[in-house]
């Protein structure tokens, strides 16, 4: 049936019997929360159940616009051009999750040691005391090494040999092992180096050839030229006030502020290993191949990929074998995090529910990206979740429009018993 709904927006796309409450949560998000344009997708034992996109393609296309803003893509396709069917976006770390799943295939094939140190695979690592980082340190941000020293430029991030010799070169921060923080930028090059030394390839040419392509995923690590003109831009926008925030804190406490606002703070650095900031709408990031911050996709392939992690779609066998899914959402790190001053928990390089990220249950892993992205799965319930949007708001790990989604899910999943 429609997914249309009377809002400050038409939502588009479709939604089955019994998913409504994720429909009335996604129109919410427009007419409360501070939307500019998002899409939102579910699959249940890979037939997907909800797609749903609505708003503006370009994040700067909201109520506040410009009015002078100059059009990217042509004089067709200014701040208002409307969000399409098959639109994407810069996912920010929600990459993070899509990344992970290249080494525990690797692993599954019989090509990868999770219990290996790192320098078997990537002899320059060994560097500065690293030769006992194993590679189950780097998926579950245990390897010390979420800073730094002498952070990257914008143009030295993206050059493909830079970032490797910057993370192969660098002392940890504290002894590997010994204690978990969120590698935020850094982790691009340690999981895209280490998968390029295992196969040849680079980790975006990688997941193009042996899972968007087969599983037809507009979801790229690495945006081909030509596609350009799909991608909707990123702007910050406003945070909503707590009345709208779906019941999250949206005000950090001040031990978190005070850590962003540190400069000599493991958070502030970790952050800052690209200085100055770059741009994330310049063709030349998109492009790059960096699996902690760059990865591009519609919420209908994050949901997508996520489906054939934990089973069949359309044919396709499912991706993790029942023990590699075990491993993905077996706690390696939980408690207080290094980096982001509050308590997170990691399985191997995807995020697990908890308070500081909550996905539907217990046993949901994946991955949210700063500012507003979020996809996952739920093995017990047979669902996958996909969410984008253009319009990045103040938030690490949870945010508020993302999480009135998954309580829409979970008010689903509950009415149907």
């Amino acid at each position: 049936m429609s997914g249309k709904q009377e809002s400050v927006v038409d939502v588009q796309g479709t939604v089955e019997d019994g998913f409504e409450p994720v429909r009335d949560a996604f129109a919410a998000n427009f007419a409360q929360r501070g939307e500019r344009g998002a899409a939102v997708a579910v699959y249940r034992h890979g037939r997907k159940v909800v797609d749903l996109w609505g708003g503006t393609k370009h994040g700067d296309g909201g109520p506040d616009a410009p009015a002078s803003a100059e059009p990217a893509d042509g004089p067709q396709d200014g701040p208002a051009a409307p969000w399409e069917a098959d639109t994407a976006v810069l996912v920010r770390s929600a990459s993070k999750g899509i990344a992970a799943v290249v080494p525990l295939l690797l692993h599954q094939r019989g090509l990868l040691d999770l219990d290996a140190p790192v320098g078997t695979y990537w002899p320059e690592f060994k560097a500065a005391g690293k030769d006992r980082v194993l590679v189950r340190h780097l998926l579950s941000h245990r390897a010390g090494l979420p800073v730094l020293d002498t952070p990257l430029t914008p143009e030295q991030a993206v050059d493909g040999v830079s970032g490797p010799a910057a993370v192969a070169a660098q002392a940890p921060a504290w002894t590997p092992g010994e204690d978990h923080g969120y590698h935020a930028q850094t982790y691009s090059w340690l999981i895209g180096e280490l998968v390029a030394r295992i196969t040849g390839r680079s980790i975006g040419s990688w997941i193009a050839e042996e899972m968007s392509g087969p599983l037809g995923l507009d979801l790229w690590i690495g945006l081909p030229p030509a596609l350009h003109s799909r991608v909707g831009r990123l702007a910050e926008i406003e945070t909503p006030a707590p009345a709208a925030s779906a019941g999250l804190r949206v005000r950090p406490k001040q031990s978190v502020t005070d850590a962003y606002l540190d400069p000599a703070s493991l958070t502030r650095r970790a952050f800052a290993a690209i200085s100055p900031a770059p741009d994330e709408n310049a063709a030349a990031y998109r492009e790059a191949e960096l699996p902690a911050s760059a990865g591009i996709a519609t919420a209908r392939s994050l949901a997508r990929c996520y489906a054939a992690l934990i089973g069949a779609v359309d044919g396709h066998p499912r991706l993790f074998a029942p023990a590699t899914l075990t491993l993905a959402r077996t706690e390696e790190s939980a408690g207080p995090d290094r980096t982001l001053v509050v308590n997170t928990r990691f399985g191997l390089g995807f995020m697990l529910h908890g308070a500081a990220a909550p996905l539907l249950a217990r046993g949901s892993f994946g991955h949210p990206g700063r500012g507003g992205s979020l996809a996952f799965a739920d093995p017990e319930s047979g669902l996958s979740f996909g969410y984008t949007t253009n319009g990045m708001q103040q938030n690490v790990t949870a945010d508020p429009r993302a999480q009135a989604l998954v309580r829409g899910l979970a008010a689903a999943v509950r009415a149907a018993g």
